[in-house]
């Protein structure tokens, strides 16, 4: 196998989830190049030097210029907050690296082009890490549809509910909580939790034409972590969205950090002429299927457990029966990637795929604005 020699930057969360999948990818998928974790990057030593002893990594650094410098990493993998997106992918790219890049892309759509225009011309790799397109039901949900059966596209819906924030005494900024500084995130629910849905419809069901939406921010002040000073919080709490899809179906779209009781529950369904699919990621194993060309004594909705050697990707798991989980979407969009790098086939989505979800957002908070459709 070729090695391919990854940099992390940023050691939270995604950090984590990303840094598994380079770990495991090699171990269940048959590919020419195996990742390996070179260096770890952050700008405190002691949490970076932490994080590297557990997961692995053969050094650190504290700066990622230096990172980009070194002739010994090929790939970076970028998991610090939206505001950064930019300045370290565009220098990547210029250095000649390979990028991934957590999502959504960037804190805008103009910063997006930019960056998109930066990896096409020096050429280089590139991905989003919008992972859900990876669930095994949600693949086989997209090969469903691009199989016809259930004709005729007419409506789309997903939510993504959340309850983390609705203390009012919970603090913006800092490393934490950095997704509700509007400096740092760009926007609320509509950059962090609508991106993965937006992302996901238009894999789906295509190209969205139009929007009208709302947003609300329930809390209008918070203490900044890095000031310790009252301010006004610049983000959505919450959002709600219409739209018009470019094969003439309808779009509904709705997500919140206020639903009390619900930590992450990302649901779609999609009707059709034929037939129906809906999906739970607190169920992710499952698709539900309605078939219209069933006979009428038995036609209902049926569930399909998502876990035999003939649905996406589960070949290379365990035997059928036996269940997936969230950490591994990561891995097996590791594996695309990779597949990608050997075939010359560029794994979706690319920086170029991403911007079109940035475009939908930007309309989003457009329209919540001036309270009118916007074009996309």
């Amino acid at each position: 196998m070729k090695d391919l020699n990854i940099g992390m930057i940023g050691y939270g969360f995604m950090g984590r989830a990303h840094t598994n999948a380079y770990k495991r990818v090699n171990d269940f998928f048959d590919l020419e190049y195996r990742p390996v974790l070179k260096a770890a990057c952050a700008r405190n030593a002691g949490p970076a030097q932490e994080f590297a002893d557990n997961w692995g990594y053969e050094s650190i650094e504290t700066d990622w210029r230096q990172l980009l410098q070194r002739d010994d990493i090929d790939a970076v993998d970028i998991c610090v907050p939206n505001n950064l997106h930019k300045e370290i992918s565009i220098a990547a790219a210029e250095a000649g690296k390979m990028i991934l890049c957590e999502k959504p892309i960037s804190m805008n759509t103009a910063e997006g082009e930019e960056m998109c225009e930066a990896v096409e011309r020096a050429g280089v790799p590139n991905m989003v890490w919008y992972n859900y397109r990876r669930i095994p039901a949600v693949t086989h949900a997209r090969n469903i549809i691009a199989s016809g059966k259930l004709g005729r596209i007419f409506h789309y819906r997903a939510n993504f509910l959340q309850d983390w924030t609705i203390a009012e005494d919970l603090p913006q900024g800092g490393n934490g909580l950095w997704r509700l500084d509007v400096d740092a995130a760009g926007s609320g629910v509509t950059g962090d939790l609508l991106a993965h849905c937006i992302d996901t419809a238009i894999w789906l069901n295509g190209a969205i034409s139009n929007v009208t939406a709302m947003t609300e921010t329930f809390v209008k002040e918070r203490v900044h972590s890095d000031t310790g000073n009252v301010q006004p919080v610049g983000i959505d709490d919450a959002c709600a969205f219409l739209c018009h899809f470019d094969n003439g179906s309808l779009g509904l779209f709705e997500s919140t950090r206020y639903a009390r009781g619900h930590k992450a529950l990302y649901t779609f369904e999609i009707n059709g002429e034929n037939g129906s699919l809906k999906w739970d990621l607190h169920d992710l194993n499952r698709l539900e299927y309605f078939d219209y060309e069933d006979d009428s004594p038995v036609r209902g909705w049926r569930s399909i457990h998502i876990s035999d050697g003939d649905h996406p990707y589960l070949g290379n798991w365990w035997v059928p029966g036996l269940c997936l989980g969230y950490e591994h979407s990561f891995v097996h969009q590791v594996a695309d990637f990779l597949l990608g790098l050997a075939n010359g086939k560029p794994a979706g989505p690319t920086f170029r795929d991403a911007l079109e979800t940035q475009k939908v957002c930007d309309a989003v908070l457009e329209s919540a604005k001036s309270k009118a459709w916007v074009d996309v």
